[in-house]
């Protein structure tokens, strides 16, 4: 059986058309009544919850089990293979030196007319939390990218959550992670449980004004819980590529690139859409060819089935266009020229272009940051950048002068909303004593 066959777009049913477009939104309703449970009752009972839960990994914990010690954080460098620690120190520097662009512009003032100053200041969080996958999941790259933007953008204290493992001990790799990207305290709490507790303080964990980080539909529906008490960055849900190419594209490198990004999970989703038919043809032969060979096959074929596709447009206006519909987490541009594409594209998490800028490089090493929008979500949020760390208070200076000019905009104005004091605040400055 074909995993992938070409479908010529144009053609497409609307029914199969959405379910491309619509591939595996987060959907938490499955778990929400249960994670508000947990979500409320460390609200109301604290740290004790946390305790109670992870009794199941040591008989004995007490709260300083949570806090990943200055001597764990030292075996943590011996246990790790000293290549993996410079790899991970080399990709830092490229994601701080990219980060760092970020920080313009800063603050800016202007004057709106004689006697009237306003502008904005830029300000960075006091307290940030990255939450950081485990067990199952380990990924130290994604805590680089979580706590390096924090650190550029001068938050004054980031602190990491990450679930343990039996014994109540940490992955090794996570914890060098966070050191080298300089979280200043690491903590052992996963799921609803380390999200709740960040949103609220508890005696152990310090309460935070934004969580960052991607995690399981329980980590997704705790963050959606605490919105409001705190601040979190846009949904996560599994990862995605679509990747827009002509005739120019190499189809061996298109159909690895389509494999590696569905090797995540069975949600996974990756999607060619592509002027060239015959270009259709031949990745489709070799992703059949490819996947009898491949680890985490089962995975793979799911993901394939589920959620990806291959798409001939008729020309490459169409292909654009679906492509800005799509609004990928990740788009590869694989054409003759890119970036003559590069202005036409709306909406992209982070958008690779040229045969040499396969996705994996965004993910590890080339400094942009790999928490990016999912499930359409491009169309409205951004990928993780120092922005997400930065408050921007406005402020304006009026003199008398300056205020008598706005006093008739802002008298008629506020009582006609009925906000008379509103007005009288303006008059009364006015008023001879």
């Amino acid at each position: 059986m074909d995993i992938l066959k070409p479908e010529i777009l144009h053609k497409l049913s609307p029914q199969r058309k959405e379910d491309i477009l619509k591939r595996s939104m987060v959907d938490v309703s499955s778990v929400y009544l249960e994670t508000r449970e947990i979500v409320m009752d460390i609200q109301r009972r604290g740290d004790v919850v946390s305790i109670e839960h992870y009794r199941k990994y040591k008989e004995d914990i007490s709260e300083d089990d949570f806090l990943v010690t200055e001597a764990e954080i030292a075996q943590a460098y011996e246990a790790i293979d000293q290549n993996i620690i410079e790899q991970l120190k080399f990709a830092a520097m490229n994601i701080e030196k990219f980060h760092q662009f970020q920080l313009d512009p800063k603050m800016w003032s202007v004057e709106i007319m004689a006697g009237i100053t306003a502008g904005r200041l830029v300000r960075p969080m006091d307290i940030v939390g990255a939450y950081v996958p485990g067990r199952k999941a380990i990924y130290p790259s994604s805590v680089l990218m979580t706590i390096i933007p924090a650190k550029v953008a001068g938050v004054s204290k980031i602190i990491a959550c990450t679930p343990p493992d039996d014994g109540m001990t940490a992955n090794k790799a996570t914890i060098v992670a966070a050191d080298i990207a300089g979280a200043d305290q690491i903590f052992k709490l996963g799921g609803p449980w380390a999200i709740a507790s960040m949103a609220y303080g508890t005696a152990i964990i310090p309460k935070v004004d934004k969580i960052v980080g991607p995690g399981n539909k329980y980590v997704t529906a705790a963050k959606m819980l605490t919105f409001g008490q705190v601040n979190i960055d846009s949904p996560a849900g599994p990862s995605e590529v679509l990747i827009l190419a002509d005739e120019t594209a190499d189809a061996r490198l298109t159909a690895i690139d389509m494999l590696s990004q569905v090797e995540h999970d069975e949600d996974a989703a990756a999607v060619l859409v592509t002027t060239d038919e015959t270009l259709a043809k031949k990745v489709c032969e070799i992703v059949a060819t490819e996947l009898a060979n491949l680890p985490r096959q089962e995975i793979i074929t799911t993901a394939l089935e589920r959620h990806s596709a291959v798409l001939v447009a008729t020309d490459l206006q169409e292909a654009i266009d679906f492509t800005n519909e799509y609004a990928s987490e990740h788009l590869q541009i694989v054409t003759q020229e890119p970036f003559s594409i590069l202005p036409r594209i709306k909406h992209a998490g982070s958008i690779f272009l040229g045969q040499y800028a396969p996705v994996p490089v965004g993910d590890y090493a080339s400094g942009t940051n790999h928490v990016l929008p999912t499930g359409q979500c491009a169309r409205m949020f951004s990928g993780l950048s120092v922005d997400d760390f930065i408050q921007k208070p406005t402020f304006q200076y009026l003199t008398k002068d300056g205020l008598e000019r706005l006093k008739d905009a802002v008298t008629i104005l506020a009582e006609a909303e009925g906000l008379y004091m509103h007005a009288k605040a303006v008059r009364e400055r006015f008023e001879e004593n």
